[in-house]
């Protein structure tokens, strides 16, 4: 079993402003065992973005339609970088990486260079998102950003599979470009895929290019016989894919946060399930970053009992 340190979200433990904290706890985490750290994105919020209602406790997961618009979203790949360069064994996971918002070619040259920092240690959940007001102020196509997705993960494969590249898709073409120095890997960084279920657009997608399954919350059992099935057709097994459970919490009330044993219940059924990797994000199980080392020691431990 692979932990993954959720280090997006955590500003009821550390300062929105204070980066540094994070990287000192994502050092932490990799003396004390965890495999991973996760930070994901948003470039800017719009004020839909807590249309749905905002959520009680500041501690919960930021989903679609609960956030205040003014909560705090650093730069996810430079926040990763200061990370990489920290750590020598911990992977960083840039989970989610909104693809649409920004040009391939652009991407690729941000995502090799961290992956060529952290020596192969990039792991990237592109994905669509879901905040319309996001894509408005970028100008770019809300409706559209599924098909630029797919154009994103082809015009990658090119780029960084050899020098010239060329690349013909219907929002973005290139020719016979070098983009110097690639990622660590002929094949790039490590992709996971994931969302609320597993429909036939990402199914495409997983069994294309990805390595890792996390989705969004747990799948269906229904959700996951189509990816058994869609990777069977393709020749794939879905042992081949990493995947990617959680450990949520369950809050008193909206003040305070979870005890642990809520969240380690969890884990039996998902590792009957096949699923190996699981994230925590500490601020919704604790409130004082002083215990922070205490408390990675703590779940590691619990864990690996339960394993």
């Amino acid at each position: 079993m692979k932990l993954v340190l959720v280090l997006s979200e955590n500003w009821t433990l550390t300062p929105p402003r204070d980066l540094r904290a994070l990287v000192e706890l994502a050092i932490v985490a990799e003396r004390e065992g965890f495999d991973a750290v996760m930070v994901s994105e948003h470039v800017v919020l719009g004020p839909s973005a807590g249309a749905d209602g905002i959520m009680g406790n500041p501690r919960e997961y930021a989903m679609p339609g609960n956030q205040d618009p003014a909560m705090p979203w650093p730069s996810s790949l430079v926040l990763l970088s200061a990370i990489a360069a920290a750590t020598t064994r911990l992977r960083v996971a840039a989970c989610a990486v909104i693809a649409p918002l920004r040009h391939p070619l652009l991407l690729a040259r941000e995502l090799g260079t961290l992956d060529i920092l952290s020596e192969g240690r990039l792991v990237v959940q592109p994905t669509v998102s879901w905040h319309r007001d996001e894509y408005e102020a970028l100008g770019v196509s809300f409706e559209r950003r599924g098909a630029l997705l797919d154009e994103h993960l082809g015009a990658w494969g090119a780029v960084w599979a050899g020098s010239p590249a060329s690349f013909h898709g219907e929002h973005y073409r290139f020719d016979d470009v070098y983009l110097e120095p690639k990622a660590w890997r002929t094949e790039g960084p490590t992709i996971w895929l994931g969302g609320q279920s597993v429909h036939p657009k990402l199914l495409r997608r997983i069994v294309r290019y990805a390595s890792g399954f996390h989705p969004l919350g747990r799948p269906s059992d229904e959700d996951m016989t189509a990816l058994r099935t869609g990777l069977a057709a393709a020749g794939r097994d879905l042992s081949e894919l990493e995947l990617v459970g959680g450990m949520r919490p369950v809050f008193p009330d909206d003040e305070s946060p979870s005890p642990l044993e809520p969240a380690l219940a969890s884990l039996p059924a998902q590792l009957a399930r096949g699923f190996t990797t699981f994230c925590i994000k500490p601020s919704q199980f604790l409130d004082d970053v002083e215990r922070f080392p205490e408390w990675c020691r703590e779940v590691v431990g619990r864990v690996e009992a339960v394993a």
